[in-house]
């Protein structure tokens, strides 16, 4: 990826009940639009090497299918086995350009994989598609020592409810990033160190979504070659 995917984080001063290994909820865990992978791993990778400002850009309508395709066949091909795809709609704020900026992406689960092996086809991904890097996630117990970030996840958002709360909102901006959501269905996903987690609630806040129904993941991220 050109830029940071979505990042949320850190225990802070929240209290989050297990609901599984390495998954909470922030209340009560939710299943209905829950849309959690049970996958291993996830990398988050596109084939897009431009900075798009325009949310009209007709290469943000592309679904990436031939992308789809080819990045699970190396995921197979390098010992791991590649599970569901995910369209993604992303919004990153440039603080050179100082604006927003847009990207289509795909979200890959991973299973049977090392940490080793996740770290080399993520690498492979990012040669081979130009990229500057490439963002993995690896689920693991909320207690491991290995854990260092979170997967926060929420339905009912769009790319414009993104948009206006990060222009709103200079310290997410410039914390977090940007973040996701899922083309089909509109569930933010946001991939955040475990050091950010009080901002990321106050940012789900704003983005008019009710805190006791998202959902967190605990685990470890890299940003491979970034």
């Amino acid at each position: 990826m050109n830029r940071r995917l979505g990042t949320l984080a850190a225990v802070g001063a929240l209290t989050l009940g297990v609901t599984g290994a390495g998954t909470a909820a922030a209340s009560a865990p939710s299943s209905a639009g829950s849309g959690h992978t049970t996958a291993t791993a996830e990398i988050f990778a596109t084939n897009n090497t431009a900075t798009i400002t325009d949310p009209d850009d007709p290469r943000l309508k592309t679904r990436l299918g031939r992308f789809d395709r080819e990045v699970r066949n190396i995921i197979r091909t390098h010992g791991a086995k590649a599970g569901h795809s995910t369209l993604l709609d992303g919004v990153f704020w440039s603080s050179d350009l100082k604006k927003a900026t847009y990207e289509r992406s795909r979200e890959f689960d991973v299973n049977h994989v090392s940490a080793a092996g996740l770290h080399h086809i993520a690498d492979v991904i990012r040669k081979q598609y130009k990229q500057e890097s490439v963002l993995t996630f690896r689920h693991l117990p909320r207690t491991s020592p290995e854990t260092n970030a979170v997967d926060i996840e929420a339905t009912g958002v769009t790319s414009r409810k993104l948009h206006d709360a990060l222009l709103a909102d200079p310290e997410a901006r410039d914390e977090l990033g940007g973040g996701s959501v899922t083309a089909r269905d509109g569930r933010l996903i946001l991939i955040a160190p475990l050091a950010d987690l009080p901002l990321a609630k106050k940012f789900v806040g704003e983005l008019g979504v009710d805190w006791n129904k998202a959902e967190v993941r605990y685990g470890a991220e890299e940003f491979v070659g970034g």
